[in-house]
This record gives structure tokens, sequence and C-alpha cells, in this order.
């Protein structure tokens, strides 16, 4: 397992850990706590994979959906013993966010797509999975937060991308472009950052 992939799976079990979170607070079943972990762990990438034309990343590598089901498993047990699971859910987020920002972008630049597209692939990557977590459970969606949320996932992208045409090793550009996104996103958790809002001009209808 290279670099990458320890990643990849990474990603998916934060991603997991949040949608296993939001079912012990929706007081749902055990096939409830999979199905939000599933949907969170490996929502983003699939969707990435099938507009890109690549073979679906978890159909031949059934140790993400393993992945998914342990940390379903693991929280369905301990969750009672969790406090404060929404602010836990946000990070879990933030997390997963920064880092599939990066690694959803350089899938998708390996894959052979162009660097605009694989930018919105990595933010695709990154928030997809955790608005199907949130639809399925009846929340509203974190994406659609007034808080910077997926402009975090860009940023990451973006910066991966950027690097990446400019010669930086990955390995070298991953830790910087998921820093950046993260810190993007802890600061709209923490100081409750936000881009500005459309706002109608007077007399005119909404």
């Amino acid at each position: 397992m290279n670099s990458f992939q320890f990643l990849d799976y990474l990603g998916v079990a934060v991603f997991a850990i949040s949608g296993a979170l939001v079912a012990s607070r929706k007081e749902f079943d055990l096939i409830g706590f999979a199905l939000l972990a599933t949907l969170a762990g490996i929502g983003g990438g699939t969707t990435r994979d099938l507009l890109i034309g690549r073979p679906v990343f978890w159909v031949n590598e059934q140790g993400y959906l393993a992945v998914c089901l342990i940390v379903a498993l693991a929280i369905y047990f301990y969750s009672p013993f969790i406090g404060s699971r929404y602010r836990l859910v946000l990070w879990a987020d933030a997390i997963g966010l920064a880092a599939y920002g990066a690694l959803g972008a350089d899938i998708a630049l390996k894959a052979g797509v162009d660097p605009l597209v694989a930018v919105v692939m990595g933010m695709m990557t990154a928030t997809f999975g955790g608005i199907a977590r949130d639809l399925i459970a009846g929340e509203p969606p974190v994406a659609l937060r007034h808080e910077i949320h997926v402009t975090a996932s860009l940023l990451s992208a973006a910066a991966f991308v950027a690097f990446t045409l400019a010669g930086v090793p990955p390995l070298i550009a991953f830790p910087i472009a998921a820093l950046a996104g993260f810190g993007l996103r802890a600061g709209a958790i923490l100081r409750g950052w936000s881009l500005p809002r459309y706002r109608p001009r007077p007399g005119r209808e909404t």
C-alpha cells in the first residue's frame, strides 16, 4: 500500500465516522449506521469515478467497504460514550473535506482530465458523500450552511492542482493543500467565516 492509498483509506474512515455519528444522533439501527457510514465514506469518490469514466474505486478494493462497516459497528457501540456528537461530525467532516479535496484532484489528474475539471472533481469527492449522508438522514446539508464549506474543498483541490502544475512533488503538495483547506474550514467552524450572501436590492422582488 503506497502513501496515497493509505491516505485514501484514512479519508474514507474519517467520512464514515461522520456518517455513523449522524446516525447515532438520529438514533438509527445498525443498518442505518452502516448505510450512512458507507454513503459518507465512499459517496463522493463514487460520483467522481462515474463522471470521469474511471472504474469505481471500491468495486475491486473491498477494503473500503470493510472500513465503512467497521467504523459503523464501532460507533454504534461506543457512541453513547461520545459527547457533543454534532461538533465531532463537523470536525470529522472538516478533516475529510481537506484531505479528499486534494486526493480527489490527484486521482482526476492521473485519469487524464483537464486541471480545471480536476479541481471540480476534488470538490465533488470531498462534498458529495456528506451531502448524501445529510439528505438521507433528514438533516440540513452541512455543505449548504452559511459558513464556508465547499469553498474549503475547492481551495484544497485548487492548491494541489496548482502545485502539481508547478512541478511540486505530490508528497509535498498534498499536505500543504490539505492544511490550507482544513485551516479555512476550521476558521469557519470556530469563527463563523462565510462568503458574502446574496442580498436583493430594496424594492425588488426576491
